[in-house]
């Protein structure tokens, strides 16, 4: 056997929890007996008071003189705490929702606005959350709170309207990353509301009406064009048949009688009208 073989890796976790599992000595052993004495000559009146009865969706972290009993969270059920040795810190399992109020923030563009968003997280080691930060809440509130304001502010106004799905999703990454040794597990993040300046909501109205009358523009451009091939290509098939143009003027007509008019418009073709004005001239 290599004597110099390296040993496994602890985790950072492991490490800030090794120094709670360490044993509690002699003087420590004496105590404990004296607690369980304590609890036999006060029984049956000790024990309602000394068993806890932990819910199904909370993990029980008991400390036996200063140090985390059994090296993990008891529960769910009953658990026994001995009288004067040890005390327990219950903790929740279930998935919080944690409300980010509106943050001021100067995107990259040098806009202000002001987001707020919805981080829904849950505590998957209950020995982690009480051993390796004081209040696990309310630091994954301020941690929440700093790393919005932090990845926003890398992003233009743009990027932050066309983007939320993108950037709630680096924003859980980095989260998650963070409170892993706070024993926290990042579910999901979301971006409410963006509220920008009413200035500035007028400046993007304007410059989205100017865009769509351009389009409106060419496309009216686009139909006339289109007409005028139609018109075009309909006055050289009329010019070569005669007859053509007075069946469009009896269709015309037509179509006008359809309709309940008091005045009747009758075509007079124009070629006649020449005929007329020639024999008047020769007469």
């Amino acid at each position: 056997m290599d004597p110099k073989r390296e040993t496994p890796k602890k985790s950072s976790t492991e490490h800030l929890i090794a120094d709670r599992r360490e044993g509690i000595g002699v003087c420590g052993w004496i105590l404990v007996s004296l607690s369980v004495l304590l609890l036999l000559i006060t029984f049956p009146v000790s024990i309602w008071t000394c068993i806890k009865v932990i819910k199904e969706y909370e993990r029980a972290i008991v400390f036996r003189l200063g140090c985390i009993l059994s090296k993990k969270a008891k529960g769910p059920g009953l658990i026994l705490i001995l009288p004067c040795t040890d005390i327990f810190i219950k903790v929740d399992l279930r998935t919080v929702t944690c409300k980010i109020p509106p943050q001021e923030i100067l995107t990259k563009d040098a806009v202000t606005t002001q987001v707020d968003g919805v981080v829904y997280y849950r505590i998957h080691s209950a020995v982690s959350a009480v051993a390796n930060v004081t209040d696990v809440h309310s630091a994954t509130f301020l941690l929440a709170q700093t790393t919005l304001r932090n990845v926003l502010g890398t992003k233009s106004l743009a990027q932050l309207l066309a983007g939320r799905e993108e950037i709630a999703q680096n924003i859980q990454t980095i989260l998650d990353s963070t409170t892993e040794q706070w024993g926290i597990k990042v579910a999901r993040v979301e971006i409410k509301d963006v509220r920008i300046p009413v200035a500035m909501q007028r400046a993007m109205a304007a410059e989205a009406e100017a865009a769509r009358e351009a389009r409106a523009k060419v496309v009216a451009a686009e139909g006339e064009m289109n007409a005028s091939k139609a018109l075009k290509q309909a006055s050289m098939v009329l010019t070569e048949s005669p007859a053509g143009l007075q069946l469009r003027y009896l269709q015309t007509l037509t179509t006008l009688a359809a309709e309940n008019n008091s005045t009747i418009v009758f075509p007079l073709p124009i070629n006649m009208l020449e005929a007329l004005a020639q024999k008047n001239r020769g007469g």
